[in-house]
């Protein structure tokens, strides 16, 4: 991978790994309509640290009072510890959908799942479910009010992105409108839930690319550069959406998934990427 390579992918993975609108189909889109390789599963993992790096800045607060009562819990569990406690309770058994099918999936998700067809067909697919959850949505709960049904429903929502043009944070977002809660509460929760999965997943592919036979200066380099620059332009999306959503639904993003699907079925139907 070239410097420019990482450089673009890089601040791709970071712009739309927050939006609902997929980063990993973009990083398998992108170089395929540049005439690039396709970057690999790994390569979308790792540098999904980086904008996990800017998760975890961003919601530093929120974080410190969640990990402080969670573990306030563990030290005495028949004490009531609060919405934080629970909240970190719920993000842990969240992330076990994901976990769990991403390693019996793993094969499939670094081969067949990365087709440019499939992707195409997720985007236009699930934009219909992100329409509905906009028509259905009461809007009416706020992050407070999750409970345990609530994040272990969210964790199978998350676990759908595996599937590359889905999106976590559509996945996610759009169950948390189907369960009541107002956008901006689904999405804050959509970034808290995102950081367990992101974390172990990056760490995994990290350490099978350290050691493997592509762990020389020449593949580290560029994927180091793509995490810094996926950091600083994640940090920025997540900033953008959280304001967005207070006042906009996620219909503009809907019609950007539909528009990109097509524009992708027709250029592998044509020949014109492959």
């Amino acid at each position: 991978m070239s410097v420019l390579e990482a450089v673009v992918l890089g601040i791709v993975q970071g712009l739309s790994e927050f939006l609902p609108i997929s980063s990993t189909a973009h990083l398998r889109i992108v170089p395929a309509v540049l005439g690039w390789g396709d970057p690999g599963a790994a390569f979308t993992a790792v540098t999904q640290l980086g904008t996990i790096a800017a998760v975890l800045i961003y919601f530093r607060a929120d974080l410190w009072r969640i990990s402080r009562a969670w573990l306030g819990s563990l030290r005495s569990p028949r004490g009531d510890h609060g919405i934080d406690a629970r909240l970190g309770w719920y993000i842990i058994a969240g992330t076990v959908p994901i976990a769990v099918l991403g390693l019996l999936l793993e094969d499939q998700i670094e081969t067949s799942a990365r087709s440019l067809y499939v992707i195409a067909a997720a985007l236009i697919a699930f934009s219909a479910v992100m329409t509905l959850s906009e028509r259905v949505a009461t809007q009416h709960r706020n992050v407070d009010s999750i409970r345990l049904r609530d994040g272990v429903l969210l964790g199978f929502a998350q676990a759908l992105a595996l599937v590359p043009g889905i999106s976590r944070s559509g996945a996610t977002i759009a169950a948390g409108l189907f369960l009541g809660l107002d956008r901006a509460g689904a999405a804050r929760f959509s970034f808290l839930l995102s950081i367990p999965a992101i974390v172990l997943s990056g760490v995994f592919q990290l350490l099978s690319i350290l050691g493997g036979p592509e762990a020389g200066e020449t593949a580290l380099v560029p994927l180091l550069l793509a995490t810094v620059l996926a950091f600083v332009s994640g940090y920025l999306s997540i900033a953008f959406l959280l304001r967005f959503l207070v006042s906009h639904s996620v219909n503009v993003f809907v019609g950007y998934r539909v528009v990109l699907g097509v524009i992708v079925v027709v250029l592998v139907s044509t020949g014109l990427i492959s």
